[in-house]
């Protein structure tokens, strides 16, 4: 295997699956999160793991920012919202806990990986992220590159990674304020 190859390959899929990602859908993300009281972040598996990410350096950044479901969550309210991560848009226990975010009067963004999902009806706001094959004659979100959804979860990476950048400049760009709010029980 030439990992430089693969490498290569994984990160041009993953560009280019954020393509039809607009810089106003982003800069309308970014705002809702900045004039959010809490942020709330629910995803399963895999998307789990990188929405955490996220979640983390919200909180580096001074947000109140919490991921659903841990013991250390608060209750959330009108002017919180919940921020769902899905490639497939259906994951059972992500849509309900979409609902009970709206049933407590909070609002909620989906960053999903399929279009017409139903996800995707019940979200206040939603970012599709297409997965693009690596053939040309196949349509549709599957990557011949990359096992299930890889693809989606490295495009979502890049992206909240990008939006946590843009944060974090906007404040001012200080490494040592989140350094000051990083663990030290580590």
């Amino acid at each position: 295997m030439d990992i430089h190859r693969v490498c290569a390959l994984i990160a041009q899929n993953a560009l280019s699956s954020l393509e039809d990602v607009t810089p106003d859908q982003i800069a309308y993300f970014r705002r809702r999160v900045e004039g959010a009281a809490s942020i709330f972040c629910v995803a399963q598996g895999r998307s789990g793991y990188v929405l955490r990410c996220f979640c983390m350096r919200l909180m580096h950044m001074g947000y109140r920012a919490y991921f659903a479901g841990e013991t250390v969550t608060p209750p959330m309210g009108p002017g919180d919202i919940l921020v769902a991560l899905s490639g497939s848009g259906r994951t059972s226990c992500t849509c309900a806990l979409i609902e009970r975010a709206k049933a407590a009067g909070g609002r909620t963004f989906g960053i999903l990986g399929t279009r017409h999902s139903p996800m995707e009806g019940s979200l206040d706001d939603v970012i599709s992220i297409e997965v693009k094959s690596s053939d040309p004659n196949e349509t549709g979100t599957v990557s011949l590159i990359q096992p299930l959804g890889s693809p989606f979860e490295q495009a979502a990476f890049m992206l909240l990674e990008a939006v946590a950048q843009d944060l974090f400049e906007r404040q001012g760009g200080d490494q040592r304020a989140l350094q000051q709010r990083h663990t030290n029980l580590e």
